[in-house]
Parts: structure tokens; sequence; C-alpha cells
């Protein structure tokens, strides 16, 4: 069901504080396999009876939320004014489709050969983009938008050569797709998992899920920025997709318990999974919360290699994803012990 669940799940609109179509199919997906919550943030917290109580508190996170825009004006032509809700590289939107809800537009901006030298070798100026409802001036937008609603990008998701996917928003439904598949398995320590809000934004709600699940190791599933394209020098590669999950050492937001790195290494070696170190100190996640909420955690952070992040078409590879469920179910059995 992994893969089934990925593609519903990387469907769904659920741009930073708009989760609730995310968080309502992972309800569904988890239904009668755990006990869970929804706390006031909007969080999932779940928890999974295994063979026996682990010998410290289990959490594993991974975020619902998704980078997108958020409506900020109407211009009285119709056109919408927006901003950026996490890191998206401005350079990638004009052209692009969004949706609105149920209305659909198009990112616009001034056409190419209207702009100056500087300004076609640079990302364009947040003022200069803006979105294309098919309006006929700022009363007929606002029938059909309001202020604050959020923009998603339309691209598919698509299997393509050899175990390739496309798809919007696998940054983090592919952490919460094997999320959801371990705590449809047998597990051999009992494990909260907590499905989180806002991350993209300030990893906001795991903050509170954590203090909530009151773990003593704390790991973070997600996604991780692939370099691995051609003119990119070896040091600053990061990673590769078909090589196995990411373990990271340290990040801009992370120091990474030392301990866990090396004992997940270890697992990983004992058996015969396939995994990298992420090469480099690079972007961050949610584990920068987990690991100061409450009395603190120890925290560690697992993931999945992922071409053109924050962008339309986000790309992963199936091995990736197979070995690092192999990876996280070998971690639920060595840090319960």
């Amino acid at each position: 069901m992994l893969y089934e669940n990925l593609a519903k799940l990387s469907a769904l609109p659920g741009v930073s504080g708009c989760e609730e179509p995310v968080r309502y199919e992972i309800l569904k997906m988890i239904e009668g396999h755990c006990i869970y919550k929804v706390d006031a943030l909007g969080n999932i917290l779940a928890f999974k009876k295994g063979r026996q109580a682990p010998a410290h508190p289990l959490l594993f996170s991974a975020h619902m939320d998704e980078v997108g825009l958020i409506i900020t004006w109407v211009e009285e032509s119709g056109l919408l004014k927006f901003t950026t809700v996490g890191g998206i590289d401005r350079r990638v939107l004009p052209g692009k489709s969004v949706r609105i809800g149920e209305t659909f537009g198009v990112i616009g901006s001034k056409a190419v050969h209207m702009k100056s030298a500087d300004e076609r070798d640079k990302a364009p100026e947040p003022d200069a983009l803006f979105i294309d409802i098919g309006a006929k001036d700022r009363d007929d937008a606002f029938t059909r938008v309001a202020l604050g609603d959020r923009a998603v990008f339309t691209s598919q998701y698509t299997a393509f050569g050899d175990g390739f996917l496309r798809g919007r928003a696998l940054d983090d439904r592919v952490g919460c797709a094997l999320l959801v598949e371990l705590i449809g398995s047998e597990l051999a320590y009992d494990t909260h998992f907590a499905f989180t809000v806002q991350e993209e934004t300030g990893t906001t709600g795991a903050r509170t899920a954590a203090y909530q699940a009151g773990a003593e190791i704390a790991v973070a599933v997600e996604t991780t920025t692939a370099c691995d394209i051609p003119g990119t020098p070896p040091e600053k590669v990061v990673c590769s997709l078909k090589k196995g999950p990411v373990l990271s050492f340290m990040d801009k937001g992370t120091v990474y318990d030392m301990g866990l790195y090396r004992r997940a290494l270890a697992a990983a070696k004992a058996g015969g999974i396939a995994c990298q170190p992420k090469e480099g100190v690079y972007g961050g996640n949610e584990a920068r919360s987990v690991q100061v909420a409450g009395r603190g955690a120890r925290v560690l952070a697992v993931s999945v290699p992922c071409r053109y992040l924050h962008t339309p078409s986000c790309v992963v590879n199936r091995f990736d994803l197979d070995e690092t469920l192999r990876l996280l179910g070998a971690l639920i059995a060595d840090f319960g012990g």
C-alpha cells in the first residue's frame, strides 16, 4: 500500500496552516491500526503497540504540510498578488499552473522579451509575479478567492523511468506514507508517531507533538536535497538517488545524536540495507524543535533523497523508499532495546 498511499497524499493540497485534507486522508489510512488523537494545532498523535514496551519512549515524525503560496492582495484588474509559504525559488514560478480551492490559475510575470538583460539574469522580484485566474476585475476575483487562501501547484504524481516517481509535495508526503506503512505493520516495540503541521514555516507543530509524546528518542522521517545532476561539484552533491536513505550528522538546525547516528549506520550494515551519510551541512527539519521540547530528546533524521525539492515536481526513487522503510523498522527494533 505504500505507493498507493503516496499517490493519494501527493495529490492533496496541504500548504502550511491548511493541512486538513492531508490529515483527513491519513486518519482514514491509520484507522484500526493504532490509537490516535488530533491536537489543538492539528497534529495527529498516534500510538502503536508493539511486541513489548521500549526501554526509552520512541517517537517517529513526519510533516503533513507543503510549500506553496498565499494570496495577499487582489489588483483592480483581478490579478492576484501572493507571497510564498516556505522556501521556494522564485525562478521556478513563472508559467506554473496553480489551484486555489476549486479555482485554477497561472503564475504570470512580465514577458521575457519585455525584460531588461539585468531582469533576465536574476530571480523575479516578488512584486513582479501574480496569479491570473481569468477574472475580469477585482470584484469578480473575490467571488472565487479570498485573502489568505492558499495556492498549490497542479503537477501530477507520475511513475517514470527505472523506479522514479514525480509529484508535488513529496516533501514530506513521502515521510507520511512511510509512517502509515509502519503503523500498519507489526512492530518490535511500542512506538509513538506524529504527523505534524507547519514544518515549512518554522517546525511549529513538531514542538507541541514532541512535548505530548514525551519521547526520549525521536526520529524525523524526511526528504533531503539530492544534487546528483550534471555540473554539481562532488562536494556539493549532498546525496544521490538509488543509494538508499540518508543519515545526517548535522544540518543548519540540528546537531544529531552521534550515538544514534552510529547505531543507525550499524543497523543498516547488519541488515544489508543500503544507506548513505549526508555529505555536508545543509537544510534542516523538525528535529530541531523535537530535541528541545519538554525535557528534550535524542534525535536522528532519516531522509529519502529527493531531486528538485520545493518545486512543483519533486523526484524520488522507489528503491530509496523501500530501503528507508526497512531501515525504520530496524531502528525501532534497535532503539527500543
